[in-house]
């Protein structure tokens, strides 16, 4: 059985193609100027953005394709998101993206997560063996009190509601995170964790990654960074572990089909509308 429905595939497709669109309106009449070679030598940039010897090759029209595609793989995450909300809705009971929580929690919880955070980077660091992410929830909820409480509010990238009334926080992150964006994804499911489990039993908390760019399985996974600075084996998933999760077996292979479907279908009209303002 399909993990993606035919209502459900023609949704994401509708969706792509709007995204395919919008982001090609936002790029194909952005006037890109030919700078001469002796020109373009005379700049500067603070950002250290200059490429000369591309300048000097490229078409202008080549030029907006180059942006355009830097543009589009910054927004494709995005996509993520909303194609593993119209997935879970099918498979879960329900599903919402941008997810906010909020609720009543005491202000030692609160500085026992950071605490936690900053013992599990130390840990690290130290390379004494990371803490067992198990425990790190388990001290931040034990130190939950009746006093000192102060309304938080955590958000999620996607929330999932199952229909044996689980709920599963999804924090959708690159493949390639640096240390710091590592660290506030920790601290961000301890939140998840510490004010959920306030009205609700049984929650789970993932660091989620869509695709893994190293190859099939987590063994393939080699980004130094994310292997240290999050709890890896135990709160991250990536690649098919996630949609798995989301939509079932098969649900990672069958939304690249449709990826790829779009492709086929929009790239003719992505190449005319950039390079020659159609």
């Amino acid at each position: 059985m399909a993990a993606i429905s035919p209502i459900t595939r023609m949704k994401i497709k509708a969706y792509l193609e709007v995204f395919i669109e919008n982001l090609v309106n936002g790029y194909k009449r952005r006037i890109i100027p030919k700078v001469p070679p002796k020109e373009y030598l005379s700049q500067t940039s603070i950002k250290g953005q200059l490429k000369p010897f591309h300048a000097a090759i490229f078409s202008s029209e080549l030029m907006r394709i180059n942006e355009f595609e830097r543009g589009f793989s910054s927004g494709l995450g995005t996509t993520y998101e909303e194609c593993a909300k119209l997935i879970a809705l099918e498979h879960h009971k329900d599903a919402h993206r941008s997810y906010e929580i909020s609720g009543e929690v005491s202000l030692a919880a609160i500085n026992e997560i950071n605490r936690q955070v900053s013992r599990f980077e130390q840990s690290v660091v130290s390379d004494k063996g990371k803490l067992s992410f198990e425990e790190i929830v388990k001290e931040v909820l034990d130190a939950q009190s009746k006093g000192d409480l102060i309304r938080r509010t955590a958000k999620a990238d996607l929330h999932i509601l199952s229909k044996e009334g689980e709920e599963i926080f999804f924090e959708i992150k690159g493949s390639k995170p640096n240390k710091g964006q590592c660290l506030e994804v920790v601290e961000r499911l301890l939140r998840f964790y510490l004010i959920a489990t306030q009205s609700h039993t049984n929650v789970r908390a993932y660091y989620a990654m869509a695709y893994n760019p190293y190859g099939k399985d987590r063994l393939d996974y080699k980004w130094s960074v994310a292997r240290k600075y999050t709890p890896f084996e135990q709160a991250l998933v990536i690649g098919h572990e996630f949609w798995n999760i989301v939509g079932g077996e098969t649900a990672y292979a069958e939304l690249l089909e449709i990826y790829q479907e779009v492709g086929r279908e929009k790239s003719k009209y992505m190449i005319d509308a950039l390079a020659f303002g159609f």
